[in-house]
């Protein structure tokens, strides 16, 4: 019976494992989750014949048994342990499936897993993910027809759906891992503009922002993100003049959240003293200038010479960042205590909806004339389980696997999935689950 190991029953997971055990139904395959927490992967199978959930900790050796044991991993591990469990996969010849961003130590297995004849298949989620293959299915259309790209702009984003937390002003949710929202964008961001190199350091990042409209839905912001320059190659696009990826969120989400990173609230880098006695308003104070006479949130607005009855300052007090609220922590980095405080109001609630949007614009020239496509795609969740982000994350790693194990997948190595041998039967399939991208020819 061929198998699969599913590393990790997080938020992401759910509705990958209930695709796989449905289809392992269908196919007779045997699907195992592995989770530090035995109670997590028993939630994810519940009463599933096709599935079993085990105690898993790919630190442990006991952890080696499990892998030898199955035909695919799929890791929604942390990214900084998918290089053990390839080193695993590589000594048992077994398949690996990530949704994360190829790594420079994963790019160093690809000889051996072809020469294995294994496929370590990575960037198979959302973004990245559908966003490669979104992109690829117009990219090469666009290149078969005769057109010459020379833009190219991509954002994704994770948010909330309209009717969710209407008195929410960020319009934001964790819809996935809190902590890699708290760290995004640290680092240099590298883009393509014009015909220019582009650099943003990560303390300009939320001030340099792409204003996107999707048609439909409103207005948005995008941010630039991490290293759209090695893109080019990828997508066969080496002399375009614009490159550029990045994340979407709502209007005025960027403002507010730059006042928390000049702050130096998502710092990760040292621990903070008396965090037990600390509460949210100190852990904002403790950043500021010692003004006597005046409030925390006085402060702020001074600071940032900004009004104290204005957006940024109402999305800070609405997230609790000036409650007398205890911090609730015995230690911690400003990273992890801000995490902390604003899981407390952005956490998913049980019927909270939550909503991907993800925006494309191809500008390109075809018989002498300047053409520009958009498309957009939107996606919803059904609550805090069945959410949006989980199925455009676990669906195309869910719908290769299964593609793998009929035999219908023949690359091998280090790859992401740029090809039509990827992009066509998953983007057809996720049409079919109402996961679809809308085109709309401006000129």
């Amino acid at each position: 019976m061929r198998s699969i190991l599913i590393l990790g029953a997080g938020r992401s997971s759910a509705v990958l494992i209930d695709y796989l055990l449905q289809y392992a139904a269908q196919d007779s395959w045997h699907v195992t989750v592995g989770d530090i927490s035995l109670e997590a992967a028993q939630e994810r199978v519940k009463n599933s014949q096709k599935g079993t959930p085990i105690s898993f900790d790919i630190q442990q050796e006991s952890s080696s048994e499990q892998i030898k044991k199955c035909d695919i991993v799929v890791s929604l591990l942390p990214a900084s342990l998918h290089g053990v469990v390839a080193k695993k996969c590589l000594h048992f010849k077994k398949h690996l499936f990530t949704a994360s961003y190829v790594s420079d130590e994963m790019k160093s297995f690809d000889a051996e897993a072809r020469q294995k004849g294994l496929l370590f298949l990575n960037e198979c989620g959302l973004d990245p993910g559908i966003d490669h293959m979104s992109a690829m299915q117009v990219i090469d259309r666009v290149k078969d027809e005769g057109g010459d790209l020379y833009s190219f702009e991509s954002f994704t984003g994770g948010l909330i759906a309209p009717e969710t937390d209407p008195e929410n002003p960020w319009r934001y949710k964790f819809t996935w891992n809190p902590r890699n929202v708290v760290m995004a964008g640290q680092g240099t961001a590298k883009f393509l503009q014009n015909g220019q190199y582009k650099y943003i350091p990560y303390q300009q990042l939320f001030r340099r922002i792409t204003p996107v409209s999707v048609t439909g839905y409103g207005e948005y912001e995008g941010y630039a993100n991490r290293d759209s320059l090695k893109y080019r190659d990828t997508y066969g696009l080496q002399k375009i003049k614009t490159m550029l990826r990045g994340t979407l969120r709502n209007k005025g989400f960027c403002a507010a959240w730059d006042i928390l990173v000049q702050l130096g609230c998502t710092d990760d880098t040292y621990k903070m003293e008396d965090v037990s006695n600390m509460t949210h308003q100190k852990f904002t104070d403790v950043f500021l200038d010692s003004y006597q006479k005046l409030r925390t949130p006085e402060k702020v607005a001074k600071k940032f010479q900004i009004s104290v009855d204005g957006p940024e300052l109402t999305k800070l007090n609405w997230s609790g960042l000036f409650d007398d609220t205890p911090v609730g922590l015995k230690e911690g980095t400003p990273a992890q205590i801000l995490e902390h405080i604003l899981n407390k109001r952005w956490m998913l609630h049980s019927q909270d909806r939550d909503m991907v949007v993800m925006w494309h614009r191809f500008r390109f020239l075809r018989e002498g004339k300047e053409r520009e496509i958009q498309a957009s795609l939107v996606a919803l969740g059904e609550n805090s389980i069945q959410t949006a982000m989980a199925k455009t994350v676990g669906l195309p790693l869910a719908i290769v696997a299964k593609l793998l194990l009929q035999e219908k997948i023949s690359s091998r190595g280090v790859v992401i999935p740029v090809s039509k041998e990827f992009y066509e039967p998953v983007l057809a399939e996720l049409k079919e689950l109402g996961i679809v991208l809308q085109e709309n020819v401006i000129h």
